[in-house]
């Protein structure tokens, strides 16, 4: 299957519209392509404790995952403060790169978005050379 990262990176700022960040300011959408096409979205959702709060990645892909999902072949992630007309790369943090290397190849193409279109393209094991994980026989 052929990836089109534009098309990723915007179901990624889709779901960043639902995005709940009410004590960070900082909303950030995800979406992660299964290799028959379609796509999850996930938003971050905070809570006040923090520690509850999850990220885009994590959720977009628990939700494919509840779903029975596993076949993971790209994903985009976009974010920056809430209200700016104009936002940067936002990287998935440590956390959610070790959520991905669980269920991605270390070749899963990562796509990251930007207010101006621009993307910026990179690889799961690129972001997280160093990985822990069941060794699959």
């Amino acid at each position: 299957m052929k990836i089109n990262a534009k098309e990723l990176v915007e179901a990624a700022c889709r779901a960043r519209l639902s995005a709940y960040a009410p004590y960070s300011s900082f909303s950030v959408g995800a979406a992660i392509l299964c290799s028959d096409g379609k796509i999850y979205e996930g938003c971050n959702i905070e809570n006040s404790s923090f520690t509850p709060t999850c990220c885009a990645e994590r959720v977009a892909i628990f939700k494919a995952i509840s779903e029975g999902r596993r076949d993971f072949i790209a994903v985009a992630v976009v974010g920056g403060k809430i209200g700016a007309e104009e936002w940067e790369f936002c990287y998935p943090c440590g956390v959610c790169r070790q959520v991905l290397a669980e269920f991605c190849d270390k070749d899963t193409p990562v796509f990251i978005g930007n207010s101006r279109g621009e993307i910026d393209e990179t690889t799961l094991g690129e972001l997280i050379p160093y990985t822990f994980k069941l060794k699959k026989n």
